[in-house]
């Protein structure tokens, strides 16, 4: 078996793509960090992160077998792209297609262009003013924690707080932006 620990991701996908499984086990390790942390910025009414990480995963494994290493871009992107669009299907899917992207923290419209990248901004500085006004101070800091990826101890570590009181704090907060989010599409 061939160690891929100091190889580029797209010389490991193109050995996956002709069968390597070993280079398929490497991609999905390196990027399940990534497929969760993007799992965290979504809320899936009724269900875990845990469904989407699964999407998400889906979704890495469709980039590793569909990659073209000629196609100009990274596999990096590439992963993230069908990381992010496989995890909003799945939200559209399990709101019955009702779903507003634009309340999304990611849009999947448009490739990067600066106009999109100006527009993704706004949208997230919309988000955060909504999330300040939603949330107490605690739950605004606990919540931003773990969107940046932090475990419940590491954000009881940061804060200072009880690890019963970070899981309180986010569930309170869980709460109140479904709440503000379902208001604000009204």
């Amino acid at each position: 078996m061939q160690d891929f620990r100091n190889k580029k991701d797209e010389y490991i996908a193109a050995a996956a793509q002709a069968g390597d499984v070993g280079a398929e086990t490497e991609l999905l390790n390196r990027y399940k960090s990534t497929v969760r942390g993007v799992a965290r910025k979504y809320f899936l009414a009724g269900g875990e992160t845990e469904d989407l990480v699964q999407e998400g995963m889906i979704g890495l494994v469709f980039a590793i077998r569909n990659f073209r290493a000629d196609g100009g871009t990274a596999f990096k992107n590439f992963a993230y792209l069908c990381v992010r669009r496989r995890i909003c299907s799945a939200l559209r899917a399990a709101d019955g297609g009702r779903i507003d992207p634009d309340i999304l923290p990611d849009s999947l419209a448009g490739a990067g262009t600066p106009e999109d990248t100006l527009l993704a901004e706004e949208d997230l500085a919309e988000l955060r003013i909504r999330l300040m006004k939603a949330l107490s101070d605690f739950e605004f800091r606990v919540t931003l924690l773990w969107l940046y990826g932090e475990s419940y101890r590491e954000i009881a570590e940061a804060t200072n707080k009880p690890l019963k009181s970070v899981d309180n704090a986010l569930a309170r907060a869980r709460k109140k932006l479904q709440a503000a989010l379902t208001d604000g599409k009204k």
